[in-house]
């Protein structure tokens, strides 16, 4: 259900802790002792392919969470006993760290919310739940703070299909404003004043593209060209109008196939709406180190909901949003394992993608028609190939004042690198991993950032000066996957870290 890739190489994963025994028990107790004796978390690794599992205390059914300036993730609500936890989870290198819940609380319940980052160090934004108008941070600025409401839930809320503005987009802008999305309305929020800067026109069409609707949201690549002031988002996916209904009374209506654009910075900013190959919902998209986007998982007909889906889509689509309309959309090689309601993707350090879950079901299940899911998958995108080799950067090394504990904003730091033959057009790129569940990537951001001199030693060896984003506005503090790109092939990442100093 929920999914992160940490700076230690690992992959966190975790669920509710009410559908029954998971696949994998905890110690040595009574088997039918529930959950306390199954594993609803586990800690990945991705170089030993081996599983940790860890004990989670109170339910994280569809909560949210978000990474802080240190790596760790702060995860928020949840269900039930976990409807107002917050929960960390500091990564740690020799398997001994555990999920800790706070003493703190949040001032809501917040089941199906979404959280942002904040560029004030280990400030979350936290909005939106079911039955939850409102929105509030973590930490509170003051004792007395609660949750503040937010009349822009109010408009977007359809009783009659369980909301369909649970689980909005939410885009950190350079600005330092919020684009905040759901249902089918958008708006551009001043956090700090509580007020709305801006309306943006509906999104084209009908139906609704936020929980249960379920499309799914990137803000496109940021670039140090225009001074990382231009913002473009990209919103695939949805349901049909009246799909949750229908899905209740076990008709699946098509699901959109439509994704729209929008160049948010714009004087006057309009809608380009484009075809995908096929209708989905419950899509994943995950912005990959090339810039283009790939969309995975999820279904062609249906909503998000118990049961509310049908007809897996199983081959992922890549989109190149630089090419010509016609030209962005590819569908790629599919996968044998249905992924529905509860699954999740992630971008890994080598440039795979992860892919997990999928229970469509109120508990686990593993003999239904789409059953419980216990089987992971790596999706290997084309430049993964080892056809591509003799184009990637080998050996990356980043090098900075390592008096500090990362790099300071505006600061140059060097990155050296071997190439088999001559460079091409190079790119310097900066990835921040996001907190990913129900088709939301919370935090997902990619940086392309500029090179000031590029030379290459007698040893061959390259030697390229790179400069850190201006401002945690830009891209907020903590751990990014950074990589080289050659000729539209990318290195491994190496994990740096942005400070402020």
């Amino acid at each position: 259900m929920h999914m992160v890739v940490t700076y230690h190489d690992t992959v966190i994963m975790f669920d509710q802790t009410g559908a029954g025994p998971s696949g994998l028990q905890l110690g040595e107790c009574n088997r039918d002792s529930i959950p306390t004796c199954w594993a609803h978390s586990v800690e990945y690794d991705i170089a030993s392919n081996s599983i940790r599992p860890m004990v989670l205390k109170t339910d994280t059914w569809c909560s949210s969470g978000a990474f802080l300036s240190n790596g760790t993730l702060v995860q928020t609500g949840g269900h039930g006993d976990g409807a107002r936890r917050i929960r960390y989870f500091r990564p740690c290198s020799n398997g001994h760290c555990w999920w800790h819940e706070s003493h703190e609380a949040l001032s809501n319940d917040r089941w199906y919310a979404t959280n942002q980052i904040l560029p004030e160090t280990d400030r979350v934004f936290v909005i939106g739940g079911l039955n939850a108008l409102t929105y509030e941070f973590v930490p509170k600025s003051s004792p007395n703070e609660g949750a503040f409401n937010m009349q822009f839930l109010h408009e977007t809320r359809d009783r009659r299909e369980e909301g369909d503005n649970l689980y909005p987009f939410v885009h950190l802008m350079p600005d330092g404003n919020l684009f905040i999305f759901a249902n089918r309305e958008s708006i551009l929020f001043d956090y700090n004043n509580h007020n709305v800067v801006k309306h943006f026109p509906r999104i084209p069409g009908e139906g609704a593209r936020s929980y249960p609707s379920t499309g799914s949201s990137v803000m496109l690549p940021l670039t140090y060209e225009d001074g990382f002031s231009r913002v473009e988002v990209l919103i695939c996916g949805g349901s049909a109008s009246g799909a949750y209904e229908a899905a209740r009374r076990g008709d699946m209506y098509q699901a959109l196939r439509t994704c729209a654009r929008m160049v948010l910075t714009d004087e006057n900013p309009e809608w380009s709406v484009e075809e995908m190959p096929g209708p989905r919902v419950m899509n994943d998209m995950i912005l990959l180190p090339t810039s283009d986007v790939l969309i995975i998982n999820g279904a062609s007909h249906g909503c998000a909901g118990w049961d509310h889906a049908d007809r897996p889509v199983l081959h992922p689509y890549l989109y190149k949003p630089y090419q010509t309309n016609e030209s962005r959309f590819t569908v790629l090689q599919r996968s044998n394992i249905p992924r529905m309601y509860h699954s999740s993707a992630v971008l890994l350090p080598d440039g795979r993608v992860f892919v997990a879950g999928s229970n469509p079901n109120r508990r686990y299940l593993f003999d239904a028609r789409f059953p419980t899911e216990l089987r992971v998958e790596t999706f290997s995108p084309h430049y993964t190939d080892p056809f591509y080799d003799f184009k990637r950067a080998q050996n990356v090394t980043v090098k900075f004042n390592h008096t500090h504990l990362g790099i300071r904003y505006g600061e140059e730091f060097v990155v050296q690198f071997d190439l088999a033959r001559r460079p091409d057009v190079l790119e310097f790129n900066a990835y921040a991993p996001p907190f990913t569940t129900h088709s939301l990537s919370m935090g997902q951001r990619l940086l392309k950032l500029q090179c000031t001199n590029f030379t290459r030693h007698v040893d061959g060896r390259m030697r390229a000066s790179v400069v850190a984003p201006p401002s945690p506005v830009v891209a907020p503090s903590g751990y990014y996957m950074f990589t080289v790109v050659n000729g539209g092939i990318p290195s491994a990442a190496k994990w740096i870290r942005f400070i402020q100093g």
